[in-house]
């Protein structure tokens, strides 16, 4: 394990250096093309020499202390990309690469806030980007290294050089619910305090084995699978997400065909696989190897874990396996989780007093109650607070508040965002004068030194002064009727008339759309949310399959949702509304509002 070299690493290129001196042609990784067949490999050695002949080229373009794009598709060229501009001393900003014919303005947003001079990629990959280079200028102007026919006789050149634990590995540009990147700096260290860090929380047995279906761009992708892999000297097989996403059956079939110890996802993976594996398939797997699925990157669900359980049990899956856990990439990763041999703790909340923040256990008499997953306890020095947003003074035991965060997990700041790291990173709390702290942005409580998420602030739904979280009710739509598809709708308010109005947007099963009852949809919709909430739905946009505004990570975009909705941009099967003509009226207003901004900012009268 790490702990017996700790004191010799002090980077990653120290840790790959040490497992292609120590394990050389051990393999480890593997990549299934299409989720099923083996069509490419590496052993530490293979990718230790891959690592230096990049470095090699990016040191005779003058790259080192730059920004360098990875843009790959899914498969282990990216892993060797991303070593290669650690060897290189070169700053690594891992990105999704555009599809054919795809708007490229988030990828050249990242570009320029990165002061990216050099990108990173295949032959394929670059003919589509400069088949659209009109369209993006700034990535026009950067230079181009397809890695793919890199020329190995160049590996004599690399000069390896003298980083330490504070040298800066790469940037982390978050998915952002308000569409504006911002580029996390994640540190050696932090990645290696983050790697052990989940090594305690997981316990992985000696012999582990990962299957990572997660993005490599994305931080459970590399951090949580890649990394923490490299890091125990383990094997990782890894296949393109959307070979999960077509089939999910493929995740579950190649844990079993690798006997995977851990692997794991976003709680609506393991929604996917009770959904759409089919009962004739069970018969196939065998999920007794499987020690630690890991659950997060979005709220953990109590009814998920009970029905794949369910579902699983004749397969060897074990309840005790699942590990609901907490991060971000503000904090590289990793921030909490449970104890491995212990089950999931799930806590049934009074759902008015949670309305008021306030955490009272539910009793049972017949009073509406939520279930929370637990995340478990942070590990390795890192502290867990809960502070009142407001008021920055910490929270009573009993109170909801927000989850601060310190620790050497924490990431260094925003790149080139001053302003917003000191906000957001060097917090301290007024009463105590504790810190600073990482302030999250994520509402929870501690109970018994567990960790209880209940949403994000922004999020947060305001109506009559009662607090409601848009995730409960999103649930509760979704399961009124079996034409709408699970962990795709969103919930938010809209002002009218000056009062909050609640909005639903939910995706529709595509097997629905053209037999869809409009009418008994709407219906259900209307009572399910008014019997579970007390609420009124204001107005409702069904919308197409595959829809709905999402993270990388697979989370609800709701500020997209919002801005959609208001502008008419959202893909509509069926768009009902209380009062169809304020709608409208307000949509015009919301549109004449932009335009006039747009006019200002244009004419230098708004800074």
């Amino acid at each position: 394990m790490f702990s017996k070299f700790t004191s010799k690493i002090e980077t990653l290129v120290d840790l790959l250096r040490y497992r292609s001196l120590h394990q050389t042609n051990e393999r480890v990784f593997t990549f299934l093309e299409n989720g099923e067949t083996e069509t490419d490999w590496l052993t530490y050695l293979e990718l230790d020499t891959q690592a230096q002949a990049i470095a090699a080229s990016l040191q005779s373009l003058g790259m080192t202390g730059e920004r360098a794009l990875l843009l790959y598709p899914p498969g282990l060229e990216f892993i060797s990309a991303f070593f290669g501009c650690l060897y290189a001393g070169v700053v690594a900003v891992p990105a999704y690469p555009p599809r054919h014919n795809q708007k490229m303005s988030r990828l050249e947003a990242i570009a320029l806030d990165a002061q990216a001079r050099v990108a990173l990629t295949t032959t394929s990959i670059l003919g589509n980007i400069k088949s659209q280079a009109d369209e993006a200028p700034a990535l026009a102007g950067l230079h181009w290294l397809t890695t793919d026919k890199n020329d190995h006789s160049q590996i004599s050149d690399w000069q390896e050089l003298r980083s330490d634990r504070e040298t800066l590995a790469f940037l982390q540009y978050t998915s952002g619910s308000t569409g504006i990147p911002k580029g996390v700096m994640v540190s050696h260290g932090n990645i290696l305090h983050n790697e052990q860090t989940i090594d305690l929380g997981l316990r992985n047995p000696d012999e582990a084995v990962y299957v990572n279906w997660m993005p490599l761009y994305h931080d459970m992708g590399l951090i949580g699978n890649v990394l923490q892999a490299l890091y125990l000297g383990v094997p990782c097989i890894v296949m393109p997400p959307g070979a999960f996403i077509q089939k999910p059956f493929r995740w579950l079939q190649a844990i079993t065909r690798y006997r995977a110890t851990t692997s794991g996802g976003p709680n609506f993976a393991y929604d996917e696989c009770v959904r759409r594996i089919k009962p004739e398939q069970l018969t196939s797997l065998d999920l007794s190897a499987w020690e630690v699925a890991f659950n997060g990157a979005e709220p953990v669900r109590a009814e998920t874990l009970k029905r794949f359980a369910k579902t699983f049990a004749a397969c060897g899956f074990r309840q005790e396996a699942f590990y609901p856990c907490y991060g971000m990439a503000e904090v590289t990763l990793f921030v909490s989780g449970g104890i491995k041999t212990d089950p999931p703790v799930i806590y049934a909340v009074n759902e008015e007093s949670l309305q008021q923040n306030l955490v009272m256990p539910a009793r049972g008499d017949g009073e509406r109650s939520r279930m929370i997953v637990g995340c478990g306890q942070s590990w390795l020095g890192q502290k867990i607070v809960i502070v009142n947003p407001e008021s920055l003074t910490k929270c009573a035991d009993e109170e909801v508040g927000e989850i601060w965060v310190s620790g050497r997990s924490v990431t260094q700041g925003y790149w080139n965002r001053s302003q917003e790291t000191q906000k957001t990173f060097k917090a301290h709390i007024i009463d105590t004068g504790e810190g600073p702290f990482l302030r999250t942005g994520d509402l929870g409580f501690l109970r018994n030194g567990e960790l209880f998420v209940t949403g994000r602030i922004k999020d947060v739904i305001i109506i009559k002064g009662q607090n409601h979280y848009p995730q409960d009710i999103e649930l509760t739509v979704q399961e009124s009727h079996p034409a709408l598809r699970l962990n795709c709708g969103s919930a938010f308010t809209v002002k009218i008339e000056g009062q909050e109005r609640l909005i639903v947007v939910q995706e529709v099963e595509r097997n629905y759309l053209r037999k869809l009852n409009v009418d008994e949809v709407l219906g259900n919709i209307r009572q399910a949310v008014a019997a579970e909430h007390n609420l009124q739905v204001y107005a409702t946009a069904l919308i197409k399959t595959n829809s709905i505004p999402k993270t990388s990570s697979g989370k609800i975009q709701r500020h997209a949702c919002h801005s959609a909705f208001i502008n008419g941009s959202l893909d509509v099967v069926y768009d009902w509304s209380e009062n169809p003509q304020l709608k409208t009226e307000f949509r015009h207003l919301q549109a004449e509002m932009k335009s006039l901004l747009e006019k200002l900012q244009a004419t230098n009268c708004l800074q």
